[in-house]
């Protein structure tokens, strides 16, 4: 752990609980009340690819004092767009929409990031000029995707990118992250992850580039060191972090060394000081004694190799998260579906409570309630609703 990001202190209120988990933590100048994170989730309710009031509410509902919070991935144009109703941050429109998001949860004290993507090979073709196929560092099909609901997920045959094409791909990322700085966010998160275009790219068992973004390792990495360094020009590298998961397969996106891959990638951030990186666990795991899932703790290396604030993602809960932060193995946890469900995630860690259920049903539908902002708090009659 960096002298920057040791615990700032280690009281608690009266009646409550303080876990590692809930200790204070200085991330660059960002002071954190405790390690809890909310992790970027896509939720289909920005119609027309704009903030809403209904994400005013949703993100105000879950910020408190020193909580970071990090938004939904906005899509760095419109052949970005991977997903109807996600918002994107290319226009002055956009960032005027973000504007009331901002405010409200700064107006509660969190921290606010913004995480840009672009979701080639994952975008259809109704969502590119003149229904062409989206880019890609290939010209193979994904093969059909069937999620969570049993939906099955086609994907068009994408068009293999020129590399006179990569520098204004770029651009749109530095842009958008501009965009994201003058709609009030305290900092960018590239999403590096998940199987869309920058991580596309690094991975060889997709990427059959024979340019200078294929071949070598250096070379599939080449694209995201060239996003990570013109973003991190753009909003300062103190307000920049990464999201990685080598070991994801999402959209055939698989690396033959995820470890080398992600090492490789870490250490471009390294040389360039990026604030944060964001990990994202293998898949979770049986264990062998009890029959049970489990996380397999895969980021060591990561964690050892990385010389920033670094954060976990993936299937964690309370305990999990204290003992990451406890054994040193992450300085921060983000929750995506517990915090998605529970508002008040951070306190009713605190108190060591129970917690609401999530709906799955509700994850990606475009109602602006349900499953939405309608999670109740440990106390109904303290939520505060803004009008």
């Amino acid at each position: 752990m960096t002298s920057e990001g040791r615990a700032a202190g280690n009281s608690a209120e009266a009646g409550m609980e303080t876990t590692p988990l809930l200790t204070p933590y200085k991330m660059g100048e960002f002071n954190l009340a405790h390690r809890v994170v909310l992790a970027p989730l896509t939720r289909f309710r920005s119609y027309g690819n704009l903030a809403q009031p209904h994400n005013v509410l949703y993100y105000a509902q879950r910020s408190a004092p020193g909580v970071l919070l990090i938004a939904e991935a906005n899509a760095v144009s419109e052949t970005a767009r991977g997903y109807l109703y996600v918002p994107g941050l290319w226009s002055q429109e956009q960032v005027k929409a973000w504007k009331p998001v901002v405010d409200a949860v700064h107006a509660k004290g969190g921290v606010f990031f913004c995480q840009i993507w672009h979701t080639a090979p994952a975008s259809p073709t109704d969502f590119q000029p003149n229904g062409q196929a989206p880019v890609s560092s290939t010209d193979k099909q994904v093969t059909p995707q069937v999620s969570h609901e049993h939906i099955v997920a086609e994907f068009a045959t994408p068009q293999r990118f020129e590399t006179e094409e990569i520098p204004h791909i770029i651009n749109d990322f530095r842009i958008a992250a501009r965009n994201a700085i003058r709609a009030g966010f305290d900092g960018v998160e590239i999403h590096a992850g998940n199987g869309y275009l920058v991580n596309q790219v690094m991975k060889d068992g997709v990427n059959d580039q024979t340019d200078a973004y294929g071949g070598s390792l250096e070379n599939h990495c080449s694209f995201a060191a060239e996003v990570i360094t013109a973003v991190g020009a753009e909003v300062g590298v103190d307000r920049l972090g990464v999201r990685l998961s080598p070991f994801t397969d999402y959209v055939d996106c698989v690396d033959s060394d995820p470890e080398a891959l992600a090492l490789h990638v870490i250490d471009i951030m390294n040389r360039l000081g990026v604030l944060y990186c964001h990990m994202v666990e293998p898949r979770m795991c049986v264990d062998e004694k009890d029959g049970k899932l489990m996380i397999p703790h895969g980021l060591l290396p990561f964690r050892k190799a990385f010389k920033g604030t670094f954060m976990v993602n993936g299937g964690y809960d309370r305990g999990e998260g204290d003992k990451a932060i406890a054994d040193g193995y992450a300085d921060l946890v983000a929750y995506g579906r517990i915090f998605l469900a529970n508002p008040d995630l951070p306190e009713r860690f605190r108190k060591n409570t129970s917690l609401n259920k999530y709906d799955r049903s509700t994850f990606y539908t475009s109602d602006p309630v349900v499953g939405y902002t309608d999670y109740p708090f440990i106390d109904a009659d303290v939520k505060e609703i803004l009008e």
